[in-house]
């Protein structure tokens, strides 16, 4: 009789473990919605790209267009001297979880490749500068 409670006893504590291993975990990481995804790609954006005087964008300017009523928040890069002239790139994000797409010239020149993964660094919520 005896080894029958300790096999209950050990399927009580194994029951209470599995219990214990299916509470949800807290959430991590940014928020992946449209809105805050682009906050965090224009900021790196302006401090990365402009701000520190890198040579790449250094004739463009940076345009946010975050308050966006079609749902797909975006920021351009227009030449710095005529900022009313078609936008160079565009990035721009829709939906939770955001969905990101990064089209214009600049992505069919050299430096696309290092713009997707910058794009891609700072949407995860990594600040980084590459």
């Amino acid at each position: 009789m005896r080894p029958r409670l300790a096999n209950a006893a050990l399927l009580t504590a194994l029951a209470a473990m599995v219990a214990a291993c299916q509470t949800s975990a807290p959430t991590t990481g940014p928020n992946r919605a449209a809105l805050p995804t682009m906050e965090r790609v224009a900021l790196g954006a302006n401090a990365c790209w402009f701000k520190s005087g890198d040579p790449a964008f250094a004739a463009y300017k940076l345009a946010p267009e975050l308050n966006s009523f079609s749902g797909r928040p975006r920021i351009l890069l227009v030449h710095k001297g005529s900022p009313e002239a078609r936008p160079l790139l565009v990035v721009q994000a829709e939906g939770s979880p955001s969905r990101l797409q990064a089209f214009g010239p600049m992505m069919s020149e050299p430096v696309a490749g290092r713009i997707a993964a910058d794009v891609n660094r700072w949407s995860g919520g990594n600040k980084a500068c590459s």
